[in-house]
């Protein structure tokens, strides 16, 4: 039976899985007696396995041509198309929205963005406010698996610019001309290695956050959020959760897994041998928390000096940690708030502005993790770039000698990071111009379409002057949005290489 299901494509695979999860909510809506959800889900879930079963009967035992790109088109009719089945039962639970509210919503979850439709927690059952949080959770595993899994063979997001990606630049000779089944073994491998890493360190946090206090199905939401760096709230932010500085510490720790993908596994690990201390991901990372949060403490510091605040030493001490713990929040792209953080705004006197939070998500996490952005190692090769171009003003005859680190990338992995850069740079444009189009204004679409391509969804609450509420957008520009959030998900070279017809015809 096994042997069956690997010979059906990765899409259809992914809807069995997606029918089988609604069993979730379904259940734990029975427990908490909310039968009219319970019954909404289960029924959903129901019809969707029926319809799994009669599309694996149809298609079981038909043959595929091989193609390098069918894979990586099963993931981007993922993002777009589950999400409609998402929305199924979503929308039978609460009958008061329309569905194209709920797609946004569901879009939003799946690709790990976490902008929420419904501000307001009370709108939502406890049961949605599960199901957005898992959703969440299986895009954000769908792609730790499809980073190893589908990504690096093809030399995307973010691998095009390593010297040698494992698994991937190794086999690029045979990927072209992998088999679907070779390409669905692949992914069963992976899955098999990551999934109890993933459900276990989920249910570590989880059991860490109660342990805390926090109530259980928060403390889920929560847990599962950071592991897929979505930012999504059943009670509208960390802030709301009332954890203290134990609990933000904790979910802090589990952070740092999105800044590389050392942290958890070895599975991509390049010519560089030196392990998590020598990577140029983590270590940058850990550079942006501790210099931020200490740039924004002097401009707090020297605010204080103004309002004479300097005297309470533990408003300053809360003050750091605010944005400590934020900081690090909005560079995984996770997007939680620290309750701390409207703390340091007070103890300065100063507004701190949103520009820095959105740099933050632009630059994004580590390659082949949940977080999104532009990523940390393609920051890296810029800056190698940098600093030799610089050493050849003052050698022009200089040999660069590669460290470990640098020989992790390809001799012209700058070159190829600086288009991504550039190609980003364009979306971002066109998705403002677009949205300015439908009526929004120029520190909105800006807003908007970082928290987007970034896949950081609490920027509409926290980098504009004014939370914006999404739900009173145009349907143009919510549709404008789901197809930016599904841009920045998969990355514009893995569009591009969707859209190549010499790379169908390998």
């Amino acid at each position: 039976m096994r042997r069956e299901l690997l010979h059906l494509p990765f899409f259809l695979q992914l809807f069995g899985i997606a029918a089988a999860s609604m069993l979730v909510p379904s259940v734990y809506g029975i427990v908490v007696g909310d039968h009219e959800g319970s019954r909404s889900f289960f029924y959903s879930g129901l019809l969707g396995l029926i319809l799994f079963i009669m599309l694996a009967a149809v298609m079981n035992g038909r043959r595929y041509q091989p193609s390098a790109l069918g894979p990586l088109l099963s993931l981007f009719s993922a993002f777009v198309f589950l999400p409609v089945y998402f929305a199924v039962p979503f929308v039978e639970a609460l009958p008061t929205t329309r569905f194209i509210n709920v797609y946004f919503e569901m879009v939003s979850a799946l690709t790990t963005t976490g902008a929420t439709m419904f501000q307001d927690p009370e709108r939502l059952s406890n049961t949605l406010h599960l199901w957005r949080a898992q959703v969440g959770w299986m895009g954000g595993l769908l792609m730790w698996v499809a980073a190893s899994a589908i990504l690096a063979p093809l030399h995307l997001g973010g691998f095009e610019v390593t010297a040698q990606a494992e698994p991937g630049q190794r086999e690029m000779s045979e990927t072209n001309r992998m088999t679907p089944m070779a390409a669905r073994l692949r992914v069963l491998r992976v899955t098999r290695a990551l999934f109890p890493i993933y459900a276990g360190l989920t249910l570590l946090l989880w059991l860490l956050l109660m342990g805390g206090g926090d109530n259980p199905l928060v403390a889920l939401c929560h847990a599962m959020s950071v592991m897929a760096t979505s930012g999504i709230s059943p009670v509208g932010g960390v802030e709301n959760a009332n954890i203290g500085v134990t609990g933000e510490a904790v979910m802090m720790l589990f952070m740092l897994f999105a800044l590389s993908r050392l942290t958890f596994s070895k599975d991509t690990i390049t010519a560089t041998q030196g392990g998590l201390p020598t990577d140029p991901e983590f270590r940058i990372g850990i550079f942006v928390v501790l210099a931020v949060p200490l740039f924004l403490f002097v401009r707090h510091f020297l605010g204080a000096i103004d309002v004479a605040a300097m005297e309470n030493l533990s408003d300053a001490a809360y003050a750091l940690w605010g944005s400590a713990f934020t900081v690090l929040s909005f560079l995984t792209t996770t997007g939680f708030v620290s309750e701390h953080w409207i703390d340091a705004q007070d103890w300065s006197g100063l507004n701190t502005p949103g520009l820095v939070l959105m740099g933050l998500a632009l630059t994004g996490g580590g390659v082949a993790t949940t977080a999104g952005g532009v990523k940390l190692l393609r920051v890296f090769a810029l800056y190698v770039n940098g600093t030799r171009e610089m050493e050849r003003l003052v050698h022009p005859n200089s040999v660069s000698g590669a460290g470990a680190a640098r020989r992790r990338l390809q001799s012209n992995g700058a070159f190829i990071a600086w288009i991504f850069f550039m190609l980003f740079a364009l979306s971002l444009a066109a998705i403002m111009l677009l949205l300015t189009l439908t009526g929004s204004s120029f520190e909105q679409a800006l807003v908007l379409s970082v928290a987007s391509l970034s896949t950081t969804g609490p920027l509409t609450q926290y980098a504009a002057d004014a939370p914006i509420k999404l739900i009173e957008l145009t349907p143009v520009a919510k549709a404008i949005l789901s197809c930016a959030m599904v841009l920045g998900r998969l990355e514009t070279l893995a569009i591009i290489a969707l859209l190549t017809p010499d790379l169908w015809r390998a």
